[in-house]
Order: C-alpha cells, then structure tokens, then sequence
C-alpha cells in the first residue's frame, strides 16, 4: 500500500469521514462526481469504480461503454462545505477502460500524456492562473441582464461589501484543501472578482483550477448570491479572463531565466513564446471554447485581440512580466487569451504542446509589440506581421480542424467530440434570432 492511500484510508477513519466523492472532468471541463460509502475506496483504489461511459459527454460510443474510474490518492481532500454529521472527503480520477487502459477521452489523461513529453525533454510545466469571475445577485434571469452584487472597480475596497466578505470566506475554504492563494480582489466590472492561485505543476493546477470553481459556486449558494465563470455574461462590461502565468524548470533551475538577456528571458523561454504565438490561431478553439468567448476577446477591455507578444503591454497576447531582482524562480510568461470557463486540462495541453514545439523547431521570436495593438490601424499591424486571433467560435474551429499540433495533442477522440460539439453550438447559436436583430429592424423592414 502506498503513503498517499494509507494517509487516505487512515484520515477517513481519524475523521469519520461518511462519504468519498470521486471526482472526474468531462471534455469540456465540466466537473463529474459520484459518491461511495469509506468501506468501498479500498476496493477503488485496487480494482476502481464502472461506470457507464456513453453517458457522459464525449467519453464513448454506445457500443464501448464501460469506463473505470480509478482514484488518485494524491488527491483527497476535505470537502469544508460537508462537515458537520457527514464529512465528506473527495479525490480526483484518471479514468481507465475495463482492461486498465488509460481512457483516450479523459482530459486528465491528455494533460499527463502531454507532461510526460516535457519531462522526456527534461522539463517540469508550472502554471499560476489569475481566475476571475462575477457575483450576481440572483442566478435567474427571466428575460433580463443579470444584475452585480455591487458597482464597485479594480481594486476598490468596499466596507462591509459582499465581495470583500465572499472573497474571504472562499479564500479560507481554499486554504482549507490545500489550494495557496496568492492574491484576491475586486476587478474592474460591476461584482467582478479575482483570485490568483500560487504556482503549481500544470496537473495539479488544473485538479486546483476544478476545485476553485467548485469553491467559488458552493460559496455564493451559502451566501445567497450566483458567481458565473461566463467569459462575457455583461455586454459593456470586462469579461472573465484567466491569464495564465507559465515557467519550465530543468530540476531546480529555471528554464526561462537567463541573467543579462532582454527581460531576463532565456532563448528557451523565447522559443517558447514563439511556439505560442504561432500556434496561437489552431488551439484558441479549446482555451476559448465557447461563442461568447469572442465577445470577451472583441470588445475591448485589456482582452487581447492580436497575435503578439510584449513586456509591459497589456494589449498583447503573450506578456513577459517584470522579473524579481534576485529571484530566478520568478522568470515567467503570461498568456492573457484564456478564459475562466476553459477545460484546464485540455487549455494547459495544447499551450504547453505549442511551446514545446517552438523549443524543439528552434522557433524565432517575432519582434517586441511595444504600443498598445488595438490603437494601431490594421495596415500598421499588418506592417508589423501582427495577425488577428480568430474573431468567432466558426473561426477557431475552422483552424483547429487543420491543425496536426491540437489533433496529436489531443487524441483522435477528444479531438473529433469537441470539434462536433463546438459546430453544432455554432450551428445553434447561428440559428438565433437576436434582440438586438429584433430592435434595429423588426419594425423598418
């Protein structure tokens, strides 16, 4: 038996722990559980948990069903919310067909798959995501906008405010499984919030990033208030945004930190911005997986638009943040394109696999952006070679369909369900007769 299912099995027992929830992601990054008594995990652990895969979204055909759930003892937690006469702990799983194959529609699996490759090139990924995320004061909606909790702005401190209040509380939860916070406070739209989580290796992040969300949710319900992940629930308003800070170490050294190069960026680190960047228009589809994640990335509001990279240019797809005098370990990128309602599993794979080939093709980065790219004309980005990001959902999945790097990262059959269930939503969305069609020309046409 290892360290990490005694400490597990001897927790439930120290805690009287009543129920163990097993934890898994669908492709889209929608969180899954079921619950089993204590005296079954043992058995979890050794043999696993079958389940019925086709009912799952993307995870089997009908006639391939059975699916295993296999709990990864790394993971168990607490949950805080289900303490009083019945803890409740949880543990995330890989997922397995019934010969104890790895499934190749797991998520969880991709991202492993895919860190195994960096760990072949003898790199460890590390991520820091800054996630966001808006406080309304009522889930329903009957017709209308959804209404913030507050009117408060970046930064600003509200006495007695229901943000300041839930941030607390979902800081403490976090604290409490295991998840280091390193800042929080209000962003810049109406009931907007942010919580940045401290650096972790990209697939305990992205259990971290599942978790968090889960956190944030069961925190408004205690509250009374409805938290949304949507990348643009407010039309002139921020979206949701998760910039993502990312690193490769080499042991313990830091493999984008080079003392006396620009921005202290090693040729690595440069290589890997470049593979991003290139890569950029083929996996937006998956770090921006939904319609309305182009109307985050379109309409303004420090949401990057443009194919570029810069140092202190908030405009910019890629930034290079200030490195900390003194401290190596801190040398990073940051991709600002991603949302907070991306499948992390899946989002880390394909920016982690398009680094990785910027590394190994030796890829060249393309000049600084230093001004802010939404002010230039088109013809003045075209003279800077700055191509757009796709501008729809159509868009993106239009490049994904062409793109080897996603297809091998991702596996034949996530690769396929997501494509079909990213066309038909915007086969659907198309469909749609819009307010704003109705009011500009039901009534002159």
């Amino acid at each position: 038996m290892t360290d990490h299912r005694r400490y597990v099995l001897q927790t439930i027992e120290d805690k009287d722990v009543r129920f163990i929830r097993l934890w898994f992601s669908d492709v889209l990054g929608r969180l899954k559980s079921v619950a089993i008594v204590p005296a079954e995990l043992e058995s979890a652990f050794d043999e696993g948990i079958g389940f019925d895969g086709s009912s799952v979204e993307g995870f089997a055909r009908i006639y391939e069903s059975d699916m295993v759930l296999k709990p990864d003892a790394s993971t168990f937690e607490l949950l805080p919310w289900r303490g009083g006469d019945d803890p409740t702990g949880r543990i995330f799983c890989d997922i397995n067909t019934p010969e104890g194959v790895p499934a190749s529609a797991d998520s969880r699996q991709v991202l492993k798959r895919t860190m195994e490759k960096a760990a072949q090139m003898g790199f460890t990924f590390y991520v820091h995501p800054e996630i966001e995320f808006y406080l309304f004061k009522s889930g329903e909606l009957n017709g209308q906008p959804p209404v913030p909790v507050d009117t408060a702005g970046y930064f600003d401190h509200v006495n007695g405010g229901t943000a300041n209040d839930f941030r607390r509380a979902a800081v403490q939860m976090l604290e409490e499984m295991g998840i280091s916070v390193e800042f929080s406070h209000h962003e810049g739209g109406p009931g907007q919030n942010e919580i940045d989580l401290r650096y972790a290796d990209g697939l305990t992040m992205a259990d971290h990033v599942q978790t968090f969300k889960t956190v944030i949710k069961e925190v408004a319900l205690e509250r009374g208030v409805y938290a949304s992940f949507m990348p643009k629930p407010l039309a002139d308003e921020p979206g949701n945004g998760m910039h993502t800070h990312m690193s490769l170490f080499e042991g313990d050294d830091n493999a984008f930190y080079e003392p006396g190069a620009r921005y202290q960026l090693s040729k690595i680190g440069r290589q890997f911005v470049a593979g991003i960047l290139k890569h950029a228009p083929e996996f937006c589809a998956v770090t921006n997986q939904y319609v309305n994640s182009y109307k985050r990335l379109w309409t303004g509001h420090e949401a990057p638009s443009f194919i570029c990279w810069g140092h202190r240019n908030r405009s910019a797809l890629v930034r290079v943040p200030q490195y900390k005098s003194g401290k190596s370990s801190s040398a990073r990128i940051e991709y600002r394109g991603m949302d907070s309602s991306a499948n992390p599993y899946l989002a880390y794979s394909v920016l982690l696999t398009a680094g990785l080939k910027g590394i190994e093709e030796e890829y060249v980065l393309p000049l600084e952006a230093e001004d802010d790219v939404w002010q230039l004309s088109n013809n003045e980005r075209r003279a800077l070679g700055i191509e757009p990001l796709p501008s729809s959902l159509s868009h993106a999945v239009h490049n994904m369909e062409h793109s080897e790097l996603v297809a091998e990262t991702l596996g034949e059959e996530v690769f396929d369900y997501f494509l079909k269930n990213k066309r038909d939503e915007w086969s659907q969305y198309r469909a749609q007769v819009t307010q704003f069609e109705l009011s500009r020309h039901f009534n002159s046409l």
